[in-house]
């Protein structure tokens, strides 16, 4: 069975040679790669002397590395942890036992609920967490504990289906309600999480890359939640419509005439809009089951082809 480690990598310096060194040592037939983002400090160079191999990755954005990643590399299983040593290598390979027993499609390594309030040091990293939990298992219907964190094992089946959208930070939140979405196994295991070291700055922007974050959100429970999202939007118009409606229908029953005509027309237009946004909500929903369909078809045909090719290895 072949591990694959994968690290996505910008301007990390001070910590990439020992992440690479503490995979190699644990593991050393695990393929370790470190796809370099546009570093300036040397981090390629230090991961390749390291024992790692180095590809670059020209786009900017952690979701362009990880689609790259998942595209280029062939394995078994795939551990993904970033480059800031911020998770322990010995747990970040645990996780490979649950893809290889086929109990987990995607293993999260669940920073929340160990370390991760006690050692990280931006405090609102913590509330950003707390708010995408709590949207993404809203909205999604599920109970995961961490969905933002980077320490993750994916098996083959995962990582070859999976349509990378995102190009940035976000990527970690597609994955986990792609994985939802589809039906796949996820397990959570909790790890040791540990601050960066003194130096190694966090790359990412609490503010601009939170509000990214809480679009793909809403963008992802659009298309994979159709009904429900036109849903509830025809019903706030549905409410309005009933709101501005009532008087002009309350002074007609009162005097026969209704004189606030623009407001019965606005009430109007809100119920129409209400309608045409059911509407779409079913034809987007009926859609949404036949893509589900063919991806659920695509995943089987990718299953036929892995398991013939498996058979022509043990032939030869």
């Amino acid at each position: 069975m072949r591990i694959a480690v994968l690290i996505p990598c910008y301007n990390e310096a001070l910590t990439i040679a020992k992440v690479v060194e503490d995979f190699r040592a644990l593991d050393p037939g695990a393929s370790v790669y470190v796809y370099d983002n546009n570093s300036t400090d040397g981090s390629a160079d230090l991961a390749r002397d390291a024992g790692a191999v180095v590809v670059p990755e020209y786009r900017q954005g952690k979701g362009h590395v990880v689609r790259s990643m998942f595209r280029d590399i062939d394995a078994d299983c795939y551990i993904m942890v970033d480059g800031d040593d911020t998770y322990p290598a010995d747990e970040a390979l645990a996780m490979a036992d649950l893809i290889f027993d086929g109990s987990a499609d995607m293993v999260i390594g669940d920073r929340l609920s160990s370390t991760y309030f006690a050692e990280n040091t931006r405090k609102f990293h913590g509330v950003g967490n707390r708010l995408v939990r709590f949207m993404v298992n809203k909205m999604f219907g599920s109970q995961v504990h961490d969905i933002m964190t980077g320490s993750r094992a994916f098996s083959r089946r995962f990582v070859k289906a999976f349509p990378v959208i995102s190009g940035g930070f976000e990527i970690e939140t597609e994955m986990t309600i792609h994985a939802l979405d589809k039906g796949f196994l996820i397990r959570e295991v909790p790890v040791t999480y540990r601050d960066r070291i003194e130096g190694s700055e966090s790359k990412l922007n609490t503010f601009g890359d939170g509000m990214r974050v809480i679009r793909t959100i809403l963008l992802l429970f659009r298309d994979y939640r159709p009904f429900q999202f036109f849903g509830m939007i025809a019903l706030v118009l549905f409410g309005v419509s009933v709101l501005m409606f009532w008087p002009p229908l309350a002074e007609y029953m009162r005097t026969g005439l209704v004189q606030r005509v623009p407001t019965l027309v606005v009430s109007i237009a809100f119920g129409i809009s209400s309608l045409l946004a059911l509407v779409c909500g079913v034809m987007l929903d009926s859609i949404r089951v036949h893509s589900r369909q063919f991806y659920e078809l695509a995943l089987t045909m990718m299953a036929q082809v892995d398991a013939d090719r498996g058979d022509r290895h043990e032939r030869s």
